[in-house]
């Protein structure tokens, strides 16, 4: 049975059967503590959490899933993978254990004719917790499974929680023999190699207290309404269903495995090694596939550098395969056919998924052959040092500037000689995602408790939003968070959350900047508002300070927002959707949106494109948003089904989570993109958008940066005095600026060329007199001198080769010079054939000289070059050369 078949019995079983189906979320978490979904049931947190109350009983999905802690591991066992697909039942306070188990069994055992799965019942074994007697009940006298095939677990292996206080409770575990061949019988307690867990069912039942682990927590009581949260990991029932080994001989990754094999000549099967590499290669690509579709570009941090390192490690495998050449596209194209019978948008997306990638590979492969040079100097160094150790700090300069994954750095290191140090790059790659995340974390709520706001949510239900229509209003304290705490008031000078019953402030989404203003009490009290979040769902946080007065919890207030800065936030967010269609309409559907900032008069917007916008596309581009602001086009909002919004064509941003009902913003016939932003009600009242231009910000990924309305006025404004001052310098038109400019620049650069000439010529003059006053030191010729301050390193370089070519006869030759550049100072070496006979090479002197001067150096036994940071030790330096080369003859 195909992945694709398991997906959609999975769907219609539990949707003949009352459940809502939902679709698989985007990758892209909607929660500030995750990267990336990592389980079926994410998004259905909130309604578990009770932060928001689910909109149906009972639901089902199949969720895509990316994990990553365990990415060593991939390909070297046959159970760790970085994507998989997570089946799930949920039902918030409808059936419970009982329905859950009845469930399970059905569709595992149901005859394939009939819509299930058709496993035999008796290769079926269950787990259940240890003191969870109603379970095995249920699943020995309803269900009929021998009570020698269920067996009871631990709080470890057999109980649910989501690892801080909150819902928790037993599980339940469905798992298939394999068979003998898998190891020895005794059931998943036993050898879970054997009995392989297909299906874990979670009864939500209790209430735990905080604590430590898997284990070490209290459980407080029993949760008012009993929940059910299952899952059934696709992967492995492919496994069990198609008849193979483990998971990378299925169906969606066995193709990829064997294309990878085709494109290096290597067979599966035929070492461990080459196995390892393909599997790599199979689980990478897809779920580099899989990101990329759901939005996310390759970058050095979040989510972007999870991708980056998957695609990094996959394209590494396939060179130690032997591919020599571009594989990407290949190995991409046997994916997006795979896996697009289960998510056709990948289809429909192929053209900028294949772009992104295609970029990433390039950019890569070019990485290889520039980290390769850093990494062989940081490497020189460490061993003119005496080292045997790499420093983390080279190995973190490594993965963050050049993208080069540590396990390449390990590698390499190892090539030569050398061990890492693993724990201080981990350490300083710790440090870094600790600062993303704080600040992360810091932006979206504060230092504050989530569990304040839900107390909020919990007492006073949602926020009202009146802020499309409204820009002040009436409304009441229902919440208020002092140092990240609730509290009854707050006072003169402190820094407060406030929560209103309604409000007209945005609170920052979408791309688009907050709302400031102030709230003023009716006891005379003010807040000044400086920022808005909305920290869980509904929650709308007012950030500020109260600037007079006591704010009281439960006191009428009146909140006016700041209407000058949101009337130039809206235009610049018109603007941006403007922008979106335009570039879309001369790039092609590639220009996706990847992210945007929507600031008073100015907007940023990114999007997807392997290569720099042309600055005649540009031009267009901008000329085409212009003109659309001439046509006075009416902008309106409307909400509607997501099918509806589909159907007529609007653009959703990738990495967004939309619900049943979105709002779509319409500009005239030119733009319609789901939006819950605010905006001008026609395009004239943009007046001008100015681009001022776009640059990379990632492989794959562009920015546009812009002004709009007076901003844009000023911006050319300031620009005119310019020209103005130009035509008057150079005594020309307008028009005649770039054509003069260059011929000055065009004279500037001949004038250099030839200062450089007699700079060098001058610097070789020299060189006559250093060959004639070589020393003889024990039959070799011996030049060392400090030459004037200045000299380039190319120039002494030159002069260094010169002085040696210049000491003629059969005997040895060493060439030290010196010199002082911008207060450092600098030496290159050469030897010739002769002396390196003797065993004086230019290298080992350098690492000396360098050494005196404060510094490190390294090359080739006839060429060497250093530096370092000491200039008054360069007499020194002269010196000890002159002994190291007497030494050495």
């Amino acid at each position: 049975m195909e992945s694709a078949e398991i997906r959609r019995r999975w769907l219609r079983f539990f949707e003949e059967r009352g459940h809502t189906v939902v679709p698989s979320a985007s990758l892209i978490a909607d929660d500030p503590t995750l990267l990336l979904v990592p389980a079926g049931m994410v998004p259905f947190k909130p309604y578990f959490l009770g932060e928001v109350k689910p909109p149906f009983k009972t639901a089902t999905s199949v969720q895509k899933c990316v994990r990553t802690p365990d990415i060593e591991e991939v390909g070297k066992t046959t159970r760790h993978g970085t994507f998989f697909q997570m089946c799930g039942n949920f039902s918030f306070g409808d059936y419970f254990k009982e329905g859950a188990i009845k469930h399970a069994w059905e569709l595992l055992t149901s005859p394939v004719a009939e819509g299930g799965y058709g496993l035999e019942p008796e290769k079926l074994w269950i787990t259940v917790y240890l003191d969870d007697d109603e379970a095995e009940r249920i699943w020995h006298e309803v269900v009929g499974v021998p009570k020698e095939r269920i067996q009871r677990l631990g709080k470890k292996e057999n109980y649910w929680s989501m690892g801080v206080p909150g819902p928790c409770g037993p599980c339940s575990e469905i798992n298939y023999d394999r068979g003998p061949e898998f190891g020895v019988e005794g059931g998943p307690a036993v050898n879970d190699e054997r009995y392989v867990e297909i299906w874990n069912l979670v009864f939500m039942q209790y209430e735990r207290g905080a604590g430590l682990g898997k284990e070490d927590f209290e459980i407080l009581g029993e949760l008012p309404s009993k929940n059910i949260d299952t899952g059934l990991g696709l992967e492995r029932l492919a496994m069990i269903l198609q008849g193979v080994r483990n998971m990378y001989e299925t169906d969606t990754l066995r193709v990829v495995i064997d294309k990878a094999g085709e494109l290096t000549g290597v067979r599966y099967g035929a070492a461990t090694d080459s196995d390892v590499s393909l599997r790599v290669v199979a689980d990478h690509m897809r779920t580099s596939t899989m990101l990329i579709g759901d939005g996310v570009t390759p970058g050095n941090e979040g989510r972007g550098y999870v991708l980056r390192r998957i695609m990094r490690r996959a394209i590494r495998n396939m060179r130690l395969l032997g591919a020599t050449g571009p594989v990407v596209g290949d190995l991409l194209d046997v994916v997006i056919r795979t896996m697009g019978q289960q998510y056709p948008e990948l289809l429909a997306d192929r053209k900028r998924i294949e772009t992104v990638a295609l970029a990433e590979e390039a950019a890569f492969l070019k990485t290889l052959k520039a980290g390769t040079n850093i990494l062989d100097t940081a490497v020189t160094e460490t061993k003119a040092g005496g080292g045997t150790v790499l420093a983390g700090d080279k190995a973190f300069l490594l993965h963050d500037t050049w993208g080069f994954p540590i396990d390449l750095t390990l590698e390499m290191a190892a090539e030569q000689g050398l061990s890492v140090d693993e724990d201080g790059f981990r350490r300083l790659m710790k440090e870094q995602r600790d600062r993303a995340k704080a600040d992360a974390m810091a932006k979206k709520h504060g230092h504050a408790d989530m569990s304040a706001y839900r107390e909020i949510a919990d007492s006073s239900g949602s926020s009202v939003f009146t802020g499309y229509t409204d820009t002040e209003g009436e409304s009441a304290v229902v919440g208020l968070v002092v140092n990240g705490a609730s509290a009854p008031a707050a006072h003169e000078g402190d820094e407060v959350e406030v929560v209103l019953d309604r409000t007209p402030f945005y609170a920052e989404g979408g791309g688009q900047l907050a709302d400031t203003g102030r709230i003023k009490l009716d006891s005379g009290a003010v807040v000044e508002v400086r920022d808005v979040q909305q920290p869980v769902p509904g929650v709308i946080v007012h950030k500020g300070v109260v600037q007079v007065g006591e704010v009281v919890l439960g006191s009428a207030a009146y909140a006016v927002i700041d209407v000058q800065r949101r009337r130039a936030i809206a235009r610049a967010h018109s603007a941006t959707h403007l922008t979106h269609q335009a570039l879309r309409d001369a790039l092609g559907p590639t220009a996706a949106q990847a992210g945007s900032e929507n600031s008073p008069g100015r907007f940023r917007f990114d999007f997807g494109s392997p290569t720099a916008v042309p600055g005649s596309v540009l031009t267009d581009v901008e000329q085409k948003i212009n003109d659309v602001l001439a046509r006075e086009l009416d902008v309106h909002a409307e909400v509607m089904s997501m099918d509806a919004a589909k159907k007529q064509g609007a653009i959703a941003e990738f990495g967004e989570k939309y619900g049943e009902r979105v709002r779509v913003v319409t500009i005239g016939d030119f733009s319609k993109e789901l939006c819950g932003g605010t905006h001008v009600h026609n395009t004239a009242q943009l007046g001008l958008v100015k681009l001022l231009g776009e640059s990379s910000i990632g492989s794959g990924v562009r920015r546009v940066e812009a002004l709009v309305g007076v901003d844009a006025y000023r911006f050319l404004a300031r620009e005119h005095t310019v020209v103005s001052q130009l035509t008057e310098l150079v005594k020309g038109r307008p028009e005649e600026l770039p054509e003069k400019i260059s011929g000055v620049l065009a004279k500037l650069k001949d004038a250099e060329k030839e200062i450089e000439k007699y700079r060098a010529e001058k610097v070789l003059q020299a060189a006559a007199g250093l060959a004639e006053g070589a020393k003889d030191v024990r039959g070799v010729a011996l030049v060392a001198a400090q030459v004037q301050d200045g000299t380039s390193a190319d120039d002494l370089r030159k002069l260094v080769l010169d002085v040696r070519g210049r000491i003629q006869g059969d005997r040895a030759v060493v060439v030290a010079l010196f010199t002082v550049a911008n207060g450092r100072p600098l030496t290159v070496i050469a030897t010739n054939e002769a002396a390196r006979e003797r065993g004086i090479k230019a290298g080992d002197l350098v690492r000396t000289a360098a050494k005196t001067l404060g510094g490190g150096g390294g090359g080739k036994p006839d060429v060497a070059q250093g530096g370092g940071q000491n200039a008054a030790a360069v007499p020194e330096a002269v010196g000890a050369v002159e002994r190291l080369v007497a030494e050495a003859a």
